[in-house]
């Protein structure tokens, strides 16, 4: 049976993991993107590849005492060296009792890579917009922006609720009333980032790693700015370059000592964190039955990894059990 995963975020690469070795499964994971990561990105510099910045998400919290696949997720992470801990100072940020820091010194995105390459055999595809969903006998016709509609036995959605509401197809329909009233009561803040990349030696001047505001000697450094959720939805729709010189003057009245990057990219993160979860999921939403298509991700949960993550394993349970069916 052809599985398809829209989505090679956090919540889709573990899923792709977790359904490794499924009984009469042949897995796709298709991704809008040019790479794998979703809020879970590296970005590189234009001049120097080498030098990388994670403009999602820069860390990951994890909490003790997880048990099953949830905790074996977060275990293989560390035990291969993908996942280490947050040593360095951070300035105004909140320890949760009972919970640890970690960084990826691959970059952020090296998680979700790690956890498709897990999938073992899974056919990755990235530039795949997903656009239409319909069903053709029995089965799920899958249409994008490029390339021929394709058919599969099981379809799980992984991108955020909103973009999920915004396909075409069968699935207008197919959702109901009382499922689309769900969907439609999740919501999402929006942020912006800007990555400041460096050439080789160049020295940052402050005293943290990383500082809340209310290296290497062959690759040069990189510095990233995170806006609030206010200034984010107050320039959702302004130009992007605008707003690429509004940050960059106050990080100048923050940081007046840093030097000029030898390259800039501003990311706009439309969903950046869920606000408002969809009710009454327990991590994914079976939207049909026969034959299955199922949505889950942080917008069923939380925007955590640990939300991604129960997400993921409820999706996977969900897709074995149906699969053991047949």
């Amino acid at each position: 049976m052809r599985v398809l995963v829209v989505g090679a975020g956090l919540t889709g690469g573990a899923c792709a993991a977790l359904l490794r070795g499924a009984a009469r499964a042949r897995l796709a994971v298709w991704e809008k993107a040019r790479g794998a990561g979703g809020r879970m990105g590296t970005s590189r510099g234009a001049r120097d590849p080498a030098c990388t910045a994670d403009l999602g998400a820069q860390y990951v919290t994890l909490e003790a005492g997880r048990a099953g696949p949830r905790g074996s997720l977060s275990e293989e992470l560390l035990s291969h060296g993908i996942l280490e801990p947050l040593r360095a100072p951070v300035e105004g940020m909140v320890v949760k009792e009972g919970s640890c820091n970690y960084v990826a010194p691959q970059g952020i995105s090296s998680i979700v890579k790690y956890y498709l390459k897990q999938s073992a055999g899974a056919d990755v595809f990235y530039e795949q917009h997903v656009t239409h969903i319909s069903l053709r006998d029995g089965k799920w016709e899958v249409s994008r922006k490029t390339g021929p509609p394709e058919q599969f036995d099981i379809v799980i959605l992984t991108m955020p609720v909103p973009q999920i509401l915004q396909l075409q197809g069968d699935i207008v329909n197919i959702i109901s009333e009382s499922q689309k009233q769900q969907l439609e009561s999740a919501s999402y803040s929006s942020r912006y980032a800007l990555g400041l990349f460096y050439e080789a030696g160049t020295r940052i001047d402050v005293p943290w790693a990383a500082q809340y505001i209310t290296e290497s000697p062959e690759i040069g450094p990189s510095v990233v700015v995170h806006t609030t959720v206010t200034f984010g939805s107050e320039h959702l729709d302004s130009d992007l370059a605008e707003v690429q010189q509004l940050i960059l003057s106050h990080l100048e009245e923050v940081v007046p000592s840093l030097p000029q990057p030898a390259s800039i990219k501003c990311q706009k993160w439309r969903y950046s964190q869920v606000t408002k979860a969809v009710p009454n999921c327990q991590g994914q939403m079976i939207l049909h039955t026969q034959p299955l298509l199922i949505c889950g991700g942080d917008g069923f949960t939380r925007s955590n990894f640990d939300g991604c993550i129960d997400s993921a394993v409820s999706l996977a349970e969900a897709v074995k059990s149906h699969l053991q069916q047949f």
